[in-house]
């Protein structure tokens, strides 16, 4: 073998490690998409503003396998945007004792000032930018769901696994519930002990 044939055979050697080497590498996730009260207001309307602490929520809530997201916000009004913004506003937490008509459960305010028009809007995405979709598949305004702490986690129901909202709830006896599509609607269901 001529020494001019074995640089290049080595040059060859060196430059597919290399390439091979670049496609494995892990690629670079996308910049994150920071929510702010400008695109809360662009998806659900005015009544509606972002609270400042708990972050976004990401995950798959309706089994498409496509990202959805849950943002914590303080709706004052939220059937009046309903219409305009494209939205369903739900109470799964009334529903499940009797009173799912929204039109009187948005009336019902929490003995807590604090607490009151804190609502859980939540987003399922489509396409290849998901819940940040220009047309997203779908939007909901969760309200009435006293929490102090939520988390998104898997849970078991009916030997079948779906992404749940797990909540700790307001009040003295510190209840954990969790929020779960259905695949028609948001439930509730309330589990038991604190999550601490």
């Amino acid at each position: 073998m001529s020494p001019r044939f074995a640089v290049l055979a080595v040059l060859a050697t060196i430059l597919s490690c290399a390439s091979v080497a670049q496609d494995n590498m892990p690629k670079m996730p996308s910049p994150a998409f920071a929510v702010h009260n400008d695109f809360v207001q662009k998806e659900f309307g005015s009544t509606c503003t972002l609270m400042p602490g708990p972050p976004v929520l990401t995950g798959d809530l309706d089994g498409d396998g496509i990202e959805d997201a849950v943002i914590v916000a303080k709706c004052k009004n939220a059937l009046v945007d309903q219409g305009e913004n494209n939205f369903l506003v739900v109470d799964p937490y009334y529903a499940f004792f009797g009173y799912g008509n929204t039109r009187i459960t948005t009336q019902f305010a929490s003995e807590v000032p604090e607490q009151r028009g804190i609502s859980l809007l939540v987003i399922h995405g489509a396409g290849p930018e998901a819940w940040r979709s220009a047309t997203p598949k779908a939007k909901f305004v969760i309200i009435n769901m006293p929490f102090k702490q939520i988390g998104l986690k898997k849970m078991v129901l009916k030997k079948k696994s779906v992404m749940a909202l797990y909540i700790e709830e307001t009040g003295a006896d510190q209840m954990t519930s969790a929020i779960f599509w259905d695949g028609k609607k948001y439930r509730y269901v309330p589990i038991g002990a604190s999550m601490e």
